[in-house]
């Protein structure tokens, strides 16, 4: 049975974590199926932005820990095999050449806060809990912490992966860890707009944005500057840069 649902709206990939009697934990079946509906959504050039969802009161409650248990005495090659699984998807959230939103309803917890804070926006419900409980059980957050260091800092990072402390949508968004933290009365509604004003923008300037923005990672200042130049380039010789110069000047000489 399918871990998740792939949709499609328009220019809008939509991917669902469907399983929320397990509160929609991930396991390897689920970290494939990610990854193969992820890969399958950067070769469909009709999508422009791809939706990450979950069916249920909790976005993703990580690891399946039944799942777990089964091969507690596994071999580390069979471990290996099931973390790298996970591991691929959230390579794959970070190389897809478009813009990946998270919307976060309920808990996101351990490996489900490490899969939305993979996404490029992460949209939280007022109600939405976040948190990296892993210590808890004699378990490590491994992967996650590389978005987490990235997304609100070394000490904050630490502490959360430490004490496993649940935090709520508003001090997840102080942090930086996510976006925008939207109301309960028309979060679908919010979400929608983020998403549909996305697949209205220029395709080519949303794939040059997201690489360039993930390459500075690496990058020396100065090297930043010349992966900007370099992208600055590739955007004027576009047709939608073309046709949105064009359209600005337009719209200024018909002004009074």
């Amino acid at each position: 049975m399918s871990r998740i649902r792939v949709e499609r709206d328009g220019a809008a990939g939509r991917i669902v974590l469907a399983r929320p009697e397990k509160k929609n934990a991930l396991d390897e079946q689920a970290a494939r199926e990610l990854d193969a509906a992820l890969r399958e959504f950067d070769g469909d050039h009709d999508v422009r932005v791809v939706l990450l969802t979950a069916l249920g009161d909790d976005f993703c409650a990580g690891a399946d820990l039944r799942a777990l248990e089964a091969m507690v005495d596994a071999t580390p090659d069979v471990h290996r095999r099931d973390a790298q699984a996970l591991g691929r998807v959230f390579v794959s959230l970070r190389e897809l050449s478009k813009p990946v939103v998270a919307a976060v309803r309920g808990r996101a917890l351990a490996g489900g806060a490490g899969l939305a804070s993979a996404c490029d926006i992460v949209l939280a419900h007022e109600d939405a809990q976040f948190g990296y409980p892993e210590v808890r059980v004699g378990f490590v957050p491994a992967m996650v912490m590389t978005m987490l260091r990235r997304s609100v800092g070394e000490k904050r990072a630490f502490e959360l992966v430490a004490t496993g402390r649940l935090i709520s949508a508003r001090e997840a968004l102080e942090l930086g860890l996510v976006s925008r933290v939207l109301p309960a009365a028309d979060f679908d509604a919010q979400v929608d707009a983020v998403v549909q004003q996305l697949a209205r923008s220029a395709p080519n300037a949303l794939r040059l944005t997201k690489q360039l923005f993930f390459a500075l990672d690496r990058a020396s200042f100065h090297e930043g500057i010349a992966l900007g130049v370099e992208a600055n380039v590739e955007a004027r010789a576009t047709d939608d840069f073309r046709e949105g110069v064009r359209r600005f000047v337009r719209k200024q000489k018909d002004q009074p």
